[in-house]
């Protein structure tokens, strides 16, 4: 299902929130996982289609090197994630992109792998970009230990101890990711190879059960450590405590120009998201279970704001207004839904408006969502896209009609003055080492030739100041055959005309401009949680935090 072709119910369109509201990067910047991210998909899938899973191979030395396979089975078909620790040096653990060395390394296959795949894998996953996969492997990964707390755990594991909790809550994850590649990096299956299956159609999906079964990885080979250093006096790790540790994950620069070259999927996540809020606000009554289930999300928000943790700066302020939110919150639903109320959810979200920061105004989308599955949940079907049909340009348009539709959601773009240097400050370009993307400082750094077309607002204004020399009758074709230096631009304008939410409304090239709240909203519709930026351009979060394991789901138990 297209978003675009979304037929929203008739009493929920009057309460959805415009783009102009939405798509601004203070508020993109502020998003909060909700049920309809992905990860959460993938788990209602899952449990839904009772897929089951279990460790076929574990050939983990007592030094912790060697190599695993999990497999998850579902109703069509099979996928395994193998897995291959390593023995790293501390010296050599790094969490950036250049970093060459890793204590475990990951491809998920598709299907069961042979011993001959194995070692085929094994040859080249270690190596991470320096390998190579085949069309066989959906994704490839690579994570490190957390210093801090790997260690802690075995050694507390292996006394017959469990860890200290405000360790356990001060870090949250035995490791993080540094990097989780699919659509056809390095040789793995292409995107358009797996989008037709019902299992992995939804965005992401491969590598959220990549992630997820990476979770169940870092669990089993920190006990299986303890129980070769501690031998029978040594213990699994106690169920609430493993429930609560996610999987880490350290992310830089090169996922935030993602939202911005991706118009149509960014639209269909952000309408589904829109609509399901607006369905909730435009129901009638509250039921009694809705109600008990939004109280008891809000509890779970208010303790994991007090355990969410952030040494930067202006994450440190938002978590201080997000915790004094959830009090308030929490203090307005005590007589919430008061008695003979019309659109209760409504009212609550309009005194959300006024009351809340919007950190706290996000957060209670999230939180107004989290008891209406019944509601929202299908709209998961509408979150992928065929970009390549969205973006066929329509040369017949006039200038005239591009113009308008250019001034009516573009309108935010007319008034930047791009002669003032803090409205050019920065540049998108793509490292020649890593090939990935980087922000410059266009006064104090070489490369601003190699720019990115990223700068959307300053390439509207041009494209604006352009059509208005031309005739309006002309037709587009016409224009861009004088001026082909206006194609990407014109197609842009032509796609925001049939989805809405298709552009960020912020300069990406200003002084002020924050890569961080393009990354927060993208990694927010990951399911992402307990986001902790290091930088304006580099974050830590973890993923599937509380939420269940694939060992959870083993009718034969685990090993």
């Amino acid at each position: 299902m297209d978003c675009a072709s979304l037929n929203p119910m008739p009493e929920a369109a009057a309460f959805r929130r415009p783009p102009s509201e939405v798509m601004r990067l203070a508020r993109m910047g502020s998003a909060h996982p909700t049920r309809l991210s992905f990860l959460r998909n993938l788990l209602r899938r899952v449990i839904e289609e009772g897929w089951t899973f279990d460790r076929p191979v574990w050939e983990i030395d007592a030094t912790g090197v060697g190599r695993a396979v999990y497999r998850a089975t579902g109703p069509d078909r099979t996928y395994s994630l193998v897995a291959f620790a390593h023995d790293l040096p501390d010296e050599m653990r790094s969490d950036r992109v250049i970093a060459t060395a890793w204590d475990a390394t990951f491809a998920l296959f598709d299907g069961e792998p042979t011993s001959a795949d194995l070692d085929r894998l094994q040859a080249n996953v270690p190596l991470q970009e320096a390998g190579r996969v085949s069309p066989l492997e959906l994704t490839l990964s690579r994570a490190n230990r957390s210093v801090r707390l790997f260690g802690h755990v075995i050694e507390r594991l292996a006394k017959g101890l469990q860890p200290d909790m405000a360790e356990v809550e001060a870090v949250g994850y035995l490791m993080r990711t540094t990097a989780v590649y699919g659509s056809g990096k390095f040789g793995a299956a292409d995107r358009a190879a797996i989008a037709d299956r019902p299992e992995l159609s939804a965005p992401f999906q491969a590598e959220m059960l990549s992630v997820w079964l990476t979770r169940q990885f870092t669990v089993d080979i920190a006990e299986h450590l303890a129980f070769v250093r501690g031998g029978a006096a040594a213990v699994r790790l106690d169920s609430a405590i493993k429930k609560g540790l996610g999987v880490g994950n350290s992310t830089g620069l090169g996922m935030a120009p993602f939202l911005v070259r991706h118009p149509v999927l960014l639209n269909n996540w952000m309408m589904a998201r829109e609509e399901a809020l607006a369905r909730v606000r435009s129901q009638d009554g509250a039921s009694a279970e809705a109600v008990a289930g939004f109280r008891t999300a809000l509890g779970e928000a208010r303790e994991n704001a007090e355990l969410w943790q952030s040494s930067h700066p202006i994450q440190i302020e938002k978590l201080a207004a997000l915790r004094d939110d959830l009090s308030s919150l929490a203090d307005r639903i005590s007589t919430w839904p008061e008695r003979n109320s019309q659109k209760p959810w409504d009212a609550l979200w309009h005194w959300g408006e006024t009351a809340l920061s919007l950190e706290g105004q996000e957060a209670l989308i999230a939180l107004m969502l989290e008891p209406n599955g019944d509601l929202v949940d299908g709209l998961a079907d509408c979150m992928t896209a065929d970009e390549g049909a969205s973006f066929r340009l329509d040369g017949a348009m006039t200038v005239a009609t591009l113009s308008a539709s250019l001034r009516d959601h573009y309108d935010w773009v007319l008034g930047i003055d791009f002669d003032q240097p803090e409205n050019v400050a920065r540049f998108w370009y793509v490292s020649e080492e890593k090939l990935e993307p980087r922000l410059g400082n266009r006064f104090e750094e070489d490369g601003a030739s190699l720019e990115q077309p990223l700068c959307i607002a300053r390439l509207a204004q041009d494209l604006h100041s352009a059509l208005a020399a031309w005739p309006g009758d002309v037709a587009l074709a016409a224009f861009l055959l004088a001026h082909p230096e206006h194609r990407f631009m014109a197609r842009r304008v032509q796609i925001l005309h049939r989805y809405p939410y298709a552009e960020v409304q912020d300069n990406l090239i200003a002084e002020q401009m924050l890569p961080i709240d393009l990354m927060r909203c993208k990694l927010a519709f990951f399911g992402a949680s307990r986001f902790d930026p290091r930088s304006d351009k580099w974050v830590r979060i973890s993923l599937f935090q509380g939420l269940p394991y694939p060992s959870d789901m083993s009718p034969e138990g685990w090993p």
